[in-house]
């Protein structure tokens, strides 16, 4: 399974890295300066950080050299030898210049040369002079790709099953969300024969809240999101000083020259030119953009989760692409998007990409000091918004079912998302275990359906496309990643809307506690696959997944009900259950005196919620009901504070309280985690 699933990943993703890759090894003696050795490393770059003592000089010489030459001997004498084509900084300099160079980013260069170039020479090399204070490998980069050839999306995107509509099927006219069950799943059979109510991010009581504030900046670090999609173009990010500026020049000072929906990370020069975005065949940035933010409420296909209400108020997504065909993605196009989403606004970073597994090379960048790191770090401390102290960086944990997320999602400063299937079972494919955080529904289609595409590919997840028509389907921690970067822009919306502000690291806790409990779905078997070339359906034991998940699946409400403070009551479907207040109210709920039935909630959320007999509170202040159906409502639970009776203009007494819950009916389940 693990050897298939990354001989797949390679092949689909053959094209986004140069053809000529150099795998190093470097003996354990090695200089301390040398990082990311044992990755698999583009040839052609070598990545420098020089020492600040001589950092000026560098500067100078560059100058002079037009930027062939440092103006450091020894350091010259090597790129002689090489030949070395030229150097540039890998963070450009703009308007921000003061705060780079206090935070040491002037300090990095990438080296250009043949690539011929024996790399673990040159690293030694660069290693042995005291001017150079770390030596960077270019690490190659690869998608958390998608598990399923391209050629099924064509095949599925031109699909028409009937479909069963959805809850929110009156708020947006959006046609195809009907198709998007990881948003609003009504256990509709046409998805998955399995599938089963509740087993998404609860959008539909969320968009009643907010939809989206185009004050908020979602990069996608990524292929090039077409920015021109006819369900996208209205919630793109634009640089309107570029837009409107003199072509050729850089109008805003950010460093980069008519970069008007997002930069190409993967052609851009040093003086900032050559960086607009590029088309290739590649719609994984494009599909992934679709989750976040396509345009709600338009009439065109499916929906976003931060998408908006169709009135100019979805979220913006900002295209950083770091791969176009055989170039790209490198640790340079990567640090180079997250600096260019830092400086340009950004508050979330959605990043459905990865190293290739690689025990000691992970522990290399959490230890090291990789250029990346130093660049995710910089959009940590830099990025966000009125309503966000800093950036939030958020990754998919990746296909290969490992027992470990991969590098950079799995470092402990960054949300690493895994993926659920429609049923609320871990995804065949998913990365699991150390370093993954939260789970999202991410898509579950077997590979056993691939020959005829008769079979439920429906439960993949549905967004925009440009290769094979607008829309299709994908499946992957890809997929599962930007719900959970939409779900954090909808809660950045609503800050904005209440006034609020939160730092990034207090976002990163609420998203965490915004979740339901996966473990008890892990349990029983399901359908996975088998290793190797000719790959068979295999039974997998759902056991090995219990506690290593993240903390739970996301739901959209609840996050927003924890921006608002308002405090929430997880209850299991079909299941009367006797609720403990204590920790909503307050103080000993069984000395509280309760008024007007204890318990206010409209008949349309009693309906909603299919609640069933009356809700009531006992002596011991304990609450007692029962829901039948999934979803999200608010009640009032009204006591009096300060007596048994309340006061008046005539009488002593206390204050009546309506203290507002929200309910969350989700599917669980009392028989062993299957409904």
């Amino acid at each position: 399974m693990r050897n298939f699933i990354v001989l797949l990943a390679f092949i689909l993703c053959a094209s986004c890295v140069k053809d000529s890759i150099e795998s190093v090894s470097i003996e354990p003696a090695a200089s301390k300066k040398i990082v990311m050795l044992s990755r698999n490393n583009v040839a052609g770059s070598m990545i420098v950080c020089f020492t600040d003592e001589v950092i000026s000089r560098v500067e100078a010489g560059l100058s002079r050299s037009g930027a062939t030459r440092s103006g450091l001997e020894q350091f010259d004498s090597v790129l002689d030898r090489i030949g070395a084509e030229r150097m540039e900084r890998v963070f450009l300099a703009n308007r921000f210049e003061e705060r780079l160079r206090e935070e040491g980013m002037h300090r990095w260069y990438v080296v250009h040369f043949d690539e011929d170039t024996d790399l673990s020479a040159l690293a030694s090399d660069f290693a042995a002079l005291s001017e150079v204070e770390t030596v960077q490998y270019n690490a190659a980069l690869q998608h958390i790709t998608d598990v399923a050839p391209q050629s099924v999306h064509a095949q599925i995107a031109q699909s028409s099953e009937p479909m069963v509509a959805t809850r929110a099927d009156a708020k947006f006219n959006d046609p195809d969300l009907v198709r998007q069950w990881h948003y609003i799943n009504t256990g509709d059979k046409n998805v998955f024969s399995g599938a089963k109510a509740g087993a998404d991010v609860n959008l539909g009581e969320a968009w009643d809240i907010t939809a989206g504030d185009n004050r908020v900046i979602v990069a996608v670090i990524d292929a090039v999101v077409k920015a021109d999609h006819p369900d996208l173009i209205d919630n793109m990010w634009v640089n309107t000083a570029e837009k409107n500026g003199q072509t050729g020049k850089d109008d805003d000072g950010n460093g980069f020259v008519d970069d008007i929906y997002g930069i190409n990370a993967v052609s851009v020069k040093g003086d900032g030119t050559n960086c607009a975005l590029a088309l290739d065949d590649n719609d994984h940035g494009t599909h992934v953009a679709g989750t976040v933010a396509a345009v709600n409420n338009n009439g065109k296909g499916g929906c976003g989760v931060a998408g908006g209400t169709g009135k100019g108020d979805g979220v913006r997504i900002m295209s950083c692409q770091i791969f176009y065909g055989k170039d790209g993605a490198t640790d340079l196009c990567a640090a180079r998007a997250f600096h260019y989403a830092a400086d340009n606004g950004a508050s979330i970073a959605q990043c459905s990409y990865g190293y290739q597994y690689e025990p000691t090379a992970d522990r290399e960048f959490s230890e090291g000091n990789s250029v990346q790191k130093k660049a995710i770090d910089y959009f940590i401390k830099y990025g966000g918004c009125d309503a966000l102290k800093g950036g939030l960086p958020i990754f998919a944990a990746g296909n290969e079912s490992y027992a470990t997320g991969t590098f950079p999602g799995a470092y402990r400063d960054y949300l690493c998302v895994s993926a659920m299937s429609c049923d609320y079972t871990p995804a065949f494919y998913t990365n699991f275990g150390p370093g993954v955080n939260i789970a999202a529904p991410g898509g579950d289609y077997l590979q056993k359906y691939w020959t005829d595409y008769t079979g439920e590919r429906n439960s993949s997840v549905y967004s925009t496309t440009f290769v094979s028509g607008n829309y299709g389907y994908k499946q992957g921690t890809s997929m599962a990643c930007p719900h959970v970067s939409g779900v954090a822009a909808l809660a950045i919306s609503h800050a904005l809307s209440l006034g609020k502000s939160f730092s990034a690291i207090e976002l990163k806790h609420l998203l965490l506690a915004s979740t339901h409990d996966i473990d008890r779905y892990c349990t029983g078997t399901k359908d996975g696959l088998s290793a190797g070339n000719n790959p068979s359906v295999i039974t997998i034991n759902l056991s090995k997944y219990k506690g290593k998940m993240g903390v739970g699946y996301i739901d959209a409400y609840k996050a927003l009900m924890n921006v608002q403070g308002t405090p929430c009551l997880t209850l299991r479907l079909g299941v009367k259950q006797s609720l403990n207040l204590e920790n909503i109210l307050g103080g000993n709920p069984e000395t509280l005196t309760f008024v007007n039935g204890g318990v206010s909630m409209s008949q349309a959320d009693r309906t909603k919620l299919g609640v069933e007999g009356d809700i009531t509170i006992s002596s011991t202040g304990k609450m007692q009901i029962k829901c039948n159906k999934p979803g999200s409502a608010i009640i009032k639970i009204n006591y009096i504070a300060g007596g048994a009776e309340a006061g008046s203009e005539d009488k002593v007494g206390g204050m009546i309280v309506e203290r507002e819950v929200a309910l969350l009916v989700r599917g669980f389940a009392t028989n062993g985690g299957w409904l």
